[in-house]
């Protein structure tokens, strides 16, 4: 005969409800009716367990253990077998919480950049349970296979733009922390839609390395990539061009500024830059390189630091320069990935440094999967921008477009 388990009261939980007793947490009202739900299934479950096995065989009484739930700790009642064959399904041997729900919290929690501490103090404000960093840790651990997976999806064979960019962290090794670069690689699809293609990391920036992780892009599908803008890291183009031989190079224009402006003295910034934005927001190539001659001819003894990057950039700081508006706007700069590391640095800026590569990784993933779910949208004008592209990369796109 199964075991009556007592009615849910609604009534005298609607009263405990108005007289401000919570929902969920500690003492929470649904706590009792999650407790009855439980033990009906598992009651169930056993009786059919029984009636599957042509052996005989018989309940045998129940084991209280201490469930935590998201609404509550409560003691179940998990009925036995006298043959002690029954392996319950909904609350499995040595299971002590219900975690879905809980998860869900602590990845969201985890995905804002809360820290283990406050992660834990949210928990035990919202369900009344106390959950260790071990816990804790356990669960975000769960990102490392599937950012596995993500970092070695299929790619697509075509992307119009990519960025390529570096950001850096205090990782925890061999004792003491060290500097490592993140190689962040964002690219434009097909769609007009921005994708992060990669993410790798390493203990320090340089081409080497973007040459394996524009090796590992290629292996992954992409066979054509019409523009990447970078910054001004030495052999940088070469790497890109090793792997893929006709992509155009574009330095980026804002990463040029920031790092010749380190060799000016303060009182000139703002004139200097006046003259500077003459050269980059030229409408033509030859305009541009008057306006750069004008520069060195006004700056030259003062800046040459400055004119000589200029001049010695000036065949990849141009290449946009071949392009009409839309196409310009798009590739210039890498403030688009830029962006990205911005979300980054918000996840991290409470973070000193972090205990080993997976920590950092699995923080950064999540922070990759909150800015994807705003890209739904296109580029602007993107149309417009693909069927110049066409003209101007005359049959590259053909078979990504299906022409």
């Amino acid at each position: 005969m199964s075991k009556i388990i007592p009615q849910f009261d609604f009534e005298e939980a609607l009263e405990a409800l108005k007289a401000g007793q919570d929902l969920n947490g500690k003492n929470g009202i649904l706590t009792p009716l999650i407790k009855q739900l439980t033990e009906a299934a598992l009651a169930a479950e056993v009786e059919r367990h029984i009636e599957s096995k042509d052996e005989p065989n018989r309940k045998n009484g129940s084991t209280p253990k201490t469930m935590k739930s998201a609404s509550g700790s409560f003691q179940l009642d998990t009925p036995r077998d006298r043959n002690g064959t029954f392996e319950p399904q909904l609350v499995k041997k040595h299971q002590t919480h219900f975690t879905d729900e809980m998860e869900r919290k602590i990845l969201s929690l985890f995905a804002l950049g809360s820290s283990y501490e406050d992660i834990s103090g949210h928990i035990a404000e919202l369900y009344g349970i106390d959950i260790s960093p071990a816990t804790i840790s356990a669960v975000t651990g769960k990102l490392i296979p599937e950012l596995r997976e993500w970092q070695q999806r299929p790619l697509d064979s075509h992307y119009p733009f990519v960025w390529l960019d570096a950001i850096h962290f205090k990782v925890r090794e061999d004792g003491r922390y060290v500097s490592k670069a993140v190689y962040s690689v964002l690219g434009v699809n097909i769609e007009g839609k921005k994708e992060i293609l990669g993410l790798y990391l390493s203990e320090s920036e340089g081409a080497r390395f973007w040459l394996s992780v524009l090796t590992d892009l290629n292996n992954r599908g992409v066979q054509d990539i019409l523009i990447a803008a970078i910054d001004g890291l030495t052999g940088f183009p070469e790497a890109i061009n090793s792997i893929f031989p006709n992509t155009g190079i574009q330095l980026c224009i804002i990463h040029q500024i920031r790092n010749t402006m380190k060799y000016v003295a303060s009182k000139n910034h703002k004139a200097l830059m006046a003259d500077l934005k003459r050269v980059y927001k030229a409408q033509t190539k030859e305009a541009a390189e008057s306006a750069l001659d004008t520069l060195e001819a006004k700056w030259g003894k003062q800046c040459p630091i400055t004119i000589k990057s200029w001049r010695s950039k000036w065949d990849n700081l141009s290449v946009f320069f071949k392009y009409p508006e839309p196409i310009r706007r798009v590739m210039y700069t890498t403030n688009a990935i830029e962006a990205v590391h911005r979300q980054f640095r918000k996840l991290t800026k409470t973070k000193g440094g972090f205990p080993n590569e997976n920590s950092l990784l699995k923080l950064l993933y999540v922070g990759i999967k909150n800015a994807s779910r705003k890209w739904t949208m296109p580029f602007p004008n993107w149309n417009l921008t693909l069927s110049q592209l066409v003209i101007y990369f005359e049959g590259r796109l053909d078979a990504a477009l299906d022409l």
